[in-house]
């Protein structure tokens, strides 16, 4: 996954000064740790801040009020997963005060999708017997009562952390060094990591574990071990952090000075949900270092291929603002350091489940970077709101961005391989680019509590080998969100396998959802005018619009008893927070925990 952000349409935030320390805190707030006061930004007088820390809740800017935003949280997304207006799974927490505000009798289908006749839940206390007593899973970091011994959305037993790192960790040493000064190593892959990314963390005690955690990069780390990639088939690059001068082609002075003051800061926060502390600065750089490092290795053809194992993520940090979890645009740093090794073209392909709105920002005028998006958008009601289909770019750069906005949560690999097909590689080929950067976010994976999508690790690994052909396997993925531990760990395994050619090959015929379909067509009719060669594919599929979607395009919406989002199984609100507080009705709800479907009818 409203929020004190700096607003999309790019308002300044002025900056204050501490009067104690002269430490300023422009774009953040927070605890400084040169003099311990607290710092408040000028931009926290926004309406609507949510109690979801570590979701996705910063959400479009308000024109009227010079970048206050006020967000309600009074729908569902059609895969079910309660949502705020920008996207983002709800915590149980803001559940209750979201109901206490609503009329009574207000219309259940605004927090389900059900066909069921609902029940009348105008003379219920949504706070009256509150059972507190709660565990979060430390996979997915979903909310759980004590009753439960395994997770309601992902169904990982209650207290499993992640294993293996350690082993990742002493292999490190024996791992081959790749840099512009060392001689060609034997393999063709190589990884950016450093251990220091692990120190960016939140520090100030919340209700809810933040998403974006550390033990994200472990258990990645943990299964490219396990899996046998690392250390033998790839090379470690030096890490080192990004220098100002290369920050300056992609950010401001003014947000890259905000980022590096948090160095002075015990704990702050650039928005409601993006948070930094002592080290978050110094993480920031060694992630856009070793991304600029890995792009310059694979251009100079010292590598093939690199995937860069980095945090914090990087897509929605924009020209001069942070959001999104983001700090610095690693994609971006990337692309214009494969400009300046030598690349004419750079491709960018983002399959994040939320729209890269800060890689589009910084690229929309430039037409030797393409920018290639594939994201939950609902109309601009899914984080952060940008992404349209429209949205193709300004000036020279019109036609060089192409998003591809899903309307709906649950899309699957074959949604996303037929976009592929059909817009994608068209498009890459025609482009022809010197080296693909994939802002490879996990998100959109089965079981993530953000993105409440259906991607396999299969689906990663296709979309991956798809792209290897488009700019002579020069292929760099960079690591963005995905919050789901065992999801992103498996699916980025399955990523770097396809890097080091140990990837499975699939020649798989797919037929796209119903909802898929109408928004790749709207995808064509708009870019065809840019990319001529879609034209044909858009009248063949507008011909047969009636036979090319797959007949079950609802099986999206439907639990099969793996891991997914669980929330629009209960018909009310009075069920819903049963289910969630009260024991009792959970023993009548069969198969929970067990890997058993839901017993009751599908909506």
């Amino acid at each position: 996954m409203a929020s004190d952000m700096q607003p999309l349409s790019g308002h300044e935030i002025p900056s204050r000064v501490v009067e104690n320390c002269g430490v300023s805190d422009h774009a953040c707030h927070g605890k400084c740790q040169s003099c311990d006061s607290d710092v408040k930004p000028s931009c926290a007088e926004v309406n609507g801040i949510s109690l979801l820390i570590g979701s996705h809740t910063d959400g479009k800017a308000s024109k009227e009020k010079c970048g206050a935003c006020t967000f309600t949280y009074d729908c569902a997304g059609p895969d079910g997963c309660l949502i705020a207006t920008n996207g983002s799974c709800m915590a149980v927490d803001e559940l209750t005060q979201q109901f206490e505000r609503e009329q009574a009798g207000a219309a259940l289908e605004d927090l389900v999708f059900s066909n069921d006749e609902e029940e009348d839940d105008s003379d219920w206390d949504p706070a009256s017997g509150l059972v507190m007593n709660r565990w979060f899973c430390l996979n997915c970091t979903v909310p759980n009562v004590d009753e439960v011994m395994y997770c309601l959305n992902c169904h990982e037993l209650k207290g499993s952390g992640v294993d293996g790192y350690d082993a990742f960790k002493t292999q490190i040493a024996e791992a081959a060094l790749v840099s512009p000064d060392t001689e060609l190593p034997e393999v063709s892959t190589a990884i950016g990591f450093d251990e220091r990314m692990l120190l960016h963390s939140e520090l100030e005690v919340k209700p809810n574990p933040h998403p974006e955690r550390p033990d994200r990069l472990r258990a990645i780390a943990a299964s490219l071990s396990a899996a046998g990639i690392f250390p033998s088939k790839c090379a470690l690059v030096p890490p080192r952090e990004i220098t100002k001068e290369e920050l300056l082609m992609v950010h401001t002075p003014d947000h890259i000075e905000s980022v590096e003051q948090t160095k002075n800061m015990l704990y702050s926060y650039f928005t409601s949900d993006t948070y930094a502390n002592g080290h978050s600065a110094c993480a920031a750089k060694l992630a856009a270092g070793l991304c600029a490092d890995l792009a310059s290795l694979i251009v100079s053809g010292r590598v093939q291929n690199g995937f860069a194992m980095v945090r914090p993520p990087g897509h929605h940090a924009g020209v001069k603002q942070a959001m999104g979890f983001c700090l610095h645009n690693n994609a971006a740093v990337a692309a214009l350091a494969a400009k300046r090794t030598g690349a004419k073209k750079v491709l960018i392909v983002d399959w994040d489940v939320h729209h890269g709105n800060g890689t589009q920002e910084i690229f929309e005028g430039d037409k030797s970077v393409l920018y290639v998006s594939l994201h939950r958008h609902e109309y601009g009601n899914f984080y952060p709101g940008t992404g349209a289909a429209h949205e193709v770019g300004i000036h020279d750069g019109q036609g060089f961005s192409v998003n591809i906005p899903w309307s709906c949560g649950g899309v699957g690999d074959n949604d996303y391989i037929f976009a592929f097909k059909t817009v994608v590689l068209p498009i890459a080929a025609e482009f022809a680019p010197d080296i693909t950067i994939i802002s490879a976010g996990f998100d959109a994976a089965r079981g993530d509590p953000l993105g409440c999508c259906d991607v396999t690790p299969t689906g990663y690994s296709i979309m991956t080998s798809l792209l290897t052909a488009c700019s002579g396997g020069r292929l760099l993925v960079i690591l963005e969100g995905g919050y789901n531990l065992r999801s992103i760990s498996s699916s980025a395994t399955e990523v770097v396998k396809v890097l080091v050619g140990d990837g499975s090959s699939f020649d798989v015929a797919t037929a796209p959802s119903k909802e898929g379909l109408e928004t790749i067509l709207q995808v064509l009719k708009i870019q065809q005018q840019f990319w001529p060669i879609l034209g044909s594919t858009y009248a063949s599929l507008q011909a047969h619009e009636g036979s090319v979607f797959s007949k079950s395009t609802n099986k999206k919406r439907k639990h099969s008893g793996g891991p997914g989002p669980f929330w629009w199984k209960f018909g009310s609100k009075r069920l819903l927070y049963k289910a969630l507080y009260e024991g009792p009705l959970l023993r009548k709800i069969k198969g929970f925990g067990q890997g058993k479907a839901i017993d009751s009818a599908d909506p």
